[in-house]
């Protein structure tokens, strides 16, 4: 397949130079450095895997696949891209926080694999328009779903504490009063609080010069 063709040579090409010279130079700054090394070079392997599924399937078959050259390519270069992938994906995860390289990863990783499985099995032909459109709406969709997981993974809230915008103590550390919904709702201190909102009333309207705080 010429397309695959000039597509596997472009990613060789573009791994070769974010390896040899953008990665000594960037990659402990820039994230988008390993992760797209990974990424390219991870589109390759699973097209490898693929091809020698229908290798194996062929070798049960009873065909003389071991005698083909392809055969061995494919099992060769699927062990070169593995041993990349994980190679730098381990230093992009000692580097960066896990978080944002995981959901990164997985786009720029399922969008070289969409792209190199459209170049070489040319299954978007056979689609109709509103499964394309369907398609690409579930990717988008996993794509946002990902980013929003790992966004707020670190963020505990319920529905018993999602009215209140701020816990208290942030409030107390910020300087401001505490609400009189945080007051009733601990029963223990609700006399103290509305003790206090009462005397800061107060205060304040003495500050004012009103007469109706005496």
């Amino acid at each position: 397949n010429t397309g695959f063709v000039v597509f596997a040579t472009l990613v060789v090409i573009v791994s070769l130079i974010l390896i040899v010279v953008v990665g000594p130079r960037h990659g402990q700054t820039n994230i988008l450095v390993y992760i797209t090394i990974c990424s390219v070079i991870g589109a390759l392997s699973v097209s490898c895997v693929k091809g020698l599924g229908i290798a194996i399937k062929e070798l049960f078959a009873g065909k003389p696949v071991l005698k083909r050259p392809l055969s061995w390519i494919l099992l060769l270069s699927l062990i070169v891209c593995v041993s990349t992938q994980i190679n730098y994906l381990n230093r992009a995860l000692d580097i960066f926080n896990t978080s944002i390289v995981t959901p990164i990863y997985y786009v720029i990783f399922t969008t070289s694999v969409l792209t190199c499985s459209a170049i070489l099995f040319k299954e978007w032909q056979h689609m109709a328009a509103d499964d394309i459109i369907g398609t690409f709406s579930g990717f988008l969709t996993i794509i946002v779903g990902i980013f929003l997981l790992h966004a707020f993974k670190d963020v505990n809230f319920t529905l018993a504490n999602l009215p209140v915008s701020l816990r208290k103590d942030d409030r107390a550390a910020n300087g401001s009063l505490l609400s009189t919904y945080d007051c009733f709702n601990h029963d223990e201190e609700s006399s103290t609080c509305v003790s206090e909102i009462q005397s800061t009333e107060s205060l304040s309207a003495r500050r004012n010069g009103s007469l109706s705080a005496y």
